[in-house]
């Protein structure tokens, strides 16, 4: 058993499968934290912080889809839909909100472990990558501050993703669904004149 230091969350209002979770994540050697309720996420994860966030779509409070709504305002971490709802729209949307997977009940323990692994070392290596020098161009996602040459570039959030997503790979071209999924982080509708 390789030791983790991670820490994932568990959002569920389920206890039993809440344990269950939380067993085989400790045997794997994760740290683990449960919540049963959806509405003190945001708060908990501002405070906390956590490496990774098992969430369950049906919560009291707020719902799994609001709650990976409000986490995606504010950090990048990690989120994993784990719930009972298995039609494909729910699938999309969560996915579109910015969750990295989404596996259905009833599920395996140990395919929830092997998959929070492998998101978190993806994350892990691109993490360890140098940050890109766009000749002069610096990108600070955590406080979404930009600088050219050190000097200060005003730019709204909408900008600044845009910016981000374009600045990864100069060069490439880009289709408008593309550039407008990576910037309007919260499935909004976007008029076709934006």
């Amino acid at each position: 058993m390789v030791a983790q230091t991670a820490t994932v969350l568990i959002v569920e209002d389920e206890p039993k499968i809440a344990a269950i979770l939380s067993d085989y994540f400790s045997e794997a050697g994760y740290q683990t934290h449960w919540l049963d309720n959806g509405t003190g996420v945001e708060d908990w994860v501002r405070v906390n912080g956590v490496d990774m966030v098992l969430l369950d779509l049906m919560l009291p409070g707020l719902d799994g889809l609001a709650v990976c709504k409000a986490l995606r305002q504010f950090t990048d971490v990690p989120i994993i839909f784990v719930t009972a709802r298995i039609e494909e729209i729910d699938r999309l949307l969560g996915l579109e909100l910015g969750a990295d997977d989404y596996i259905c009940k009833p599920f395996s323990p140990r395919e929830v472990v092997a998959r929070v692994k492998a998101v978190l070392r993806r994350v892990t290596l691109i993490e360890q990558q140098p940050a890109p020098d766009y000749r002069g161009l610096s990108l600070d996602d955590d406080r979404f501050e930009a600088r050219f040459e050190q000097l200060p570039i005003d730019l709204t959030p909408v900008e600044f993703r845009l910016l981000k997503r374009l600045s990864e790979q100069p060069g490439r071209v880009y289709s408008r669904a593309q550039l407008m999924s990576s910037i309007y982080l919260d499935g909004r509708v976007v008029s076709d004149r934006t």
